[in-house]
């Protein structure tokens, strides 16, 4: 996929449970929703299952397809399998983005990052993570991201860039 999610956005859920998608990341949807054309609306998947998450993640068309294909591969009555098939497709939901880049962000997703009381609108974020992208409640964002960043140098010895933590490239490429 040449297209990636990249970058953090704060939106607004209103009362109405709308939000809009960043402009830069329904590019990638459109780009990976093989039925979309001008005029259309594209389409994505949010998956909302996985309990070790507080966040919904964001799949274009060819990037749940190529998961389901990755699940399709393992054996039948595994319990693998099952666990993926259920955390990943059945606690899911395809949306379309409006004419004006919104979406409706249906219930189980808004109870999954926590958005439940839209009265006053939620502030959540957008975070871009290569070929997905993450829909969090700020708070939750927030706290991870600080968490994250003081973990970073337990990963690190004195002076290291984080770009040290990169595999060595591929001398084929």
């Amino acid at each position: 996929m040449s297209e990636s999610f990249r970058g953090e956005f704060n939106q607004k859920v209103d009362a109405k449970a709308r939000v809009s998608v960043p402009a830069s990341f329904r590019r990638v949807i459109e780009a990976g929703d093989p039925d979309w054309t001008p005029g259309k609306r594209p389409r994505f998947v949010l998956v909302y299952g996985d309990p070790s998450r507080q966040w919904a993640e964001g799949y274009t068309m060819v990037g749940i397809r190529k998961l389901e294909r990755r699940i399709l591969k393992m054996r039948l009555g595994d319990k693998a399998r099952k666990a993926l098939q259920f955390n990943m497709l059945t606690l899911s939901q395809e949306l379309e983005i409006d004419e004006d880049g919104r979406i409706v962000v249906p219930p189980k997703v808004r109870a999954k990052i926590g958005a439940t009381d839209l009265s006053g609108g939620v502030e959540t974020v957008f975070a871009g993570s290569l070929d997905t992208f993450q829909l969090w409640h700020r708070d939750a964002y927030e706290a991870e991201f600080a968490e994250l960043m003081a973990g970073a140098d337990d990963l690190l010895e004195d002076g290291q860039d984080l770009l040290a933590l990169l595999p060595d490239e591929d001398e084929e490429e």
